[in-house]
């Protein structure tokens, strides 16, 4: 057979394999089967490179990491739906919000409404939403929904999800952006979360947000390594009209899109209360998290009559479910020390499926929440519930017989790790409750775990090889206390434990090594500074360049980074005024781990030149913080309204500022716009 044709066949015919076995659950072949095919395509494509396909299986298995997330900016704004919900008794009528939903849209159609309104209704994926963008039926670029203007781009990622199509028939039109959700599939995840068990790793604990880290990964080896699914569900642009939703859903699955099998055609709005009936009975039992149903009008003269209202269409709605609930039997209760020495209840439950997911432990949140509210005693029946992006929480026993004879489960007084004596703080969130910690940062194992794999972790050192359980070794063997520890072992204290021959050994050395020349963010970022994540670690570093510079800044000056307020101006500066802090920073210089300076960058695009008056009281910043922010942006301020001003500040009980402003037609703005015209300023 000719070498280009029998390419073409196996490409076609391993994509086909992958669809069956990744989106319908039908493998027609055995994994050794695929396998076979599969290395003789790869076979063929090294010897003729120049006849590979763009929609290749080779070409999306793994990928090439790429230097940082970029922005993904939406042709067309990639909008919020409004809500609605099912309603919970006392309320006559559980649907009353779909009934409201249909008198809207008639209102605004007035005398153009047919006697009957055609309507599409989908599940409600709870998955992370996403953008594919095709050009001349070439799948060329995919983002997040961000704040639907600008999303994240995770096209690297997304190339290697086996139902996102790579290229697109002859049939579909040369220019589309299809959207949708990208999701796990809940049998996958369980599979996924009992290998990581095996290799002594966390389990994770939610879906969705599981999906939104790995789809945020630099690696697309992450993405390519986890059964994540992309369902579609609208398209934002499409080069030729199409007459219906139902009609576009119709031809995107002829196009090689997955596209739900719950999706209903419905007439009128009785039809669509039936519709979400049935897809609320169903949803227990589905592969994947739904949160609710979506109805939208099907016609597309219809959507173009109705329009949008603020940044939502009024030609479709999003109806939530209550979220899912069970009842279980509670073991125990665990208290978990984190790295910061906080002391947090969790409930040790006997496994129980909810929403799709098995569930073995929820969170009790607080002292307060176990003790005064809750009042739970161990081996209680309790009701859990698993609401959307928390993780499992108990709503409360459930009275039965002998219940009251055994004792409410107390706080301890020392720590479960490491037997200090905890210690009662006031919490800066809520006067009326205390944060419960363990003082001994230094001795407690927990802490030092926690503290240890947050520095080790890709978004931070990114020490390879460095993983949960072999932190655990050296934290049990007392090689390790703290951080900066991590750089004085050698490879003859690695070789002596569990798993760690002589190669893994030297392969962590040279990790370890490589770890001390990362970036100025990424040390930061190491550092466990409360309140500072990947994105403010960044902003810092490059607003100041130095961590000496950052060392010495008081928290006016923190407070005008952009995306820093108050609160984490406070967090950061503590955080550098604590010895024990300082001590730490100094033993990672003497071992090694540079700290390296980097250019500053100054925004001063946006505001260069212009003259702000700020009156009244912002929301959440204070007029120094403002003040900060503007000028860190290149903007002035002063404290006169004259012809010369650019901009008006106004905050809540604004005086006579606003009026002169108001009189010379000098722009206004509230805090959040200023805040969206300082996101544009960077």
């Amino acid at each position: 057979m000719d070498t280009a044709k029998r390419m073409n066949q196996l490409v076609v015919e391993l994509n086909r394999h992958n669809r069956l076995y990744h989106e319908l659950d039908a493998p027609e072949i055995t994994d050794w089967e695929f396998d076979t095919l599969f290395r003789e395509l790869e076979a063929l494509e090294g010897a003729h490179p120049q006849l590979v396909r763009a929609d290749s299986p080779t070409r999306y298995v793994g990928g090439t990491p790429v230097p940082e997330i970029l922005p993904f900016v939406h042709q067309i704004p990639m909008l919020s739906l409004q809500n609605g919900y099912k309603r919970e008794p006392p309320e006559e009528d559980p649907w009353i919000d779909l009934r409201d939903f249909e008198e809207r849209v008639r209102r605004v159609l007035g005398a153009d409404a047919p006697a009957v309104i055609t309507y599409v209704v989908e599940p409600k994926l709870d998955g992370l939403a996403m953008e594919l963008v095709y050009e001349e039926r070439r799948f060329v670029r995919g983002g997040t929904r961000g704040d639907g203007v600008t999303g994240e781009d995770v096209t690297h990622n997304l190339r290697v999800i086996p139902s996102v199509p790579k290229v697109l028939p002859p049939s579909a039109p040369a220019r589309l952006s299809v959207r949708g959700e990208v999701l796990f599939d809940l049998p996958g995840f369980e599979r996924m979360n009992a290998a990581r068990e095996a290799a002594g790793e966390r389990r994770f604990e939610n879906p969705r947000n599981s999906a939104a880290g790995t789809m945020r990964q630099l690696d697309p080896r992450s993405a390519a390594g986890r059964p994540l699914h992309f369902y579609a569900h609208s398209a934002a642009v499409v080069s030729e009209r199409v007459p219906s939703h139902h009609e576009l859903l119709t031809r995107a699955a002829s196009w090689g899109f997955v596209v739900n099998p719950l999706n209903r055609l419905c007439n009128g709005i009785e039809e669509v209360i039936a519709a979400v009936a049935d897809i609320e009975r169903l949803r227990a039992d589905l592969p994947y998290e739904i949160d609710g149903a979506v109805v939208k009008v099907d016609s597309a003269a219809l959507q173009d009559a109705l329009g949008f209202v603020t940044r939502s269409p009024r030609w479709a709605a999003a109806f939530k479910y209550p979220p899912p609930t069970a009842q279980t039997r509670l073991d125990s209760v665990l208290f978990s020390v984190g790295r910061t020495g906080a002391v947090t209840p969790v409930a040790n439950l006997a496994p129980v499926r909810v929403g799709g997911v098995t569930v073995r432990n929820a969170t009790l949140h607080n002292e307060h929440q176990l003790t005064r509210v809750l009042r739970l005693r161990e081996k209680d029946l309790v009701e859990i519930r698993r609401a959307g992006d928390v993780i499992p929480e108990v709503l409360g026993a459930i009275d039965e017989p002998g219940r009251e004879a055994r004792p409410f489960v107390a706080y301890p007084e020392t720590c479960p790790q490491c037997g200090a004596h905890l210690v009662r703080e006031p919490n800066p969130d809520d006067p009326d409750k205390v944060l419960i910690r363990c003082p001994d940062k230094l001795g407690c194992p927990a802490q030092a775990r926690g503290a240890i794999r947050h520095f080790a972790s890709r978004l931070a050192m990114d020490i390879e090889g460095l993983g949960e359980k072999l932190i655990d070794q050296l934290v049990t063997h007392g090689l390790v206390k703290r951080p900066s520890d991590i750089y004085t072992l050698t490879k003859e204290q690695l070789v002596g434990l569990e798993r760690m021959g002589e190669l893994s050994a030297k392969n962590l050395i040279d990790a370890i090594e490589v770890s001390r020349s990362r970036p100025l963010e990424r040390a930061l970022m190491a550092l466990g500074i409360p309140m500072v994540g990947e994105a403010t670690a960044r902003d810092l570093a490059r607003h100041f360049g130095s961590i000496d510079a950052l060392l010495a800044a008081p928290v006016t000056e923190l407070t005008g980074v952009f995306g820093v307020g108050e609160n984490v101006a406070k967090a950061v500066r503590a955080f550098f005024d604590e010895p024990g802090n300082i001590e730490e920073i100094g033993r990672l210089r003497e071992a090694g781990v540079k700290f390296p300076a980097v250019a500053r960058v100054v925004s001063a695009t946006t505001f260069a030149g212009k003259t702000f008056v700020l009156t009244g009281t912002l929301p959440t910043l204070s007029r120094d913080a403002a003040k900060a922010k503007i000028e860190a942006a290149g903007g002035k301020v002063t404290g006169t309204v004259s012809k010369k001003t650019d901009y008006v500040v106004v905050g809540a009980d604004a005086g006579t500022k606003l009026d002169k402003a108001q009189e010379l037609g000098v722009p206004t703005l509230d805090e959040a716009a200023l805040l969206g015209l300082l996101e544009g300023s960077v």
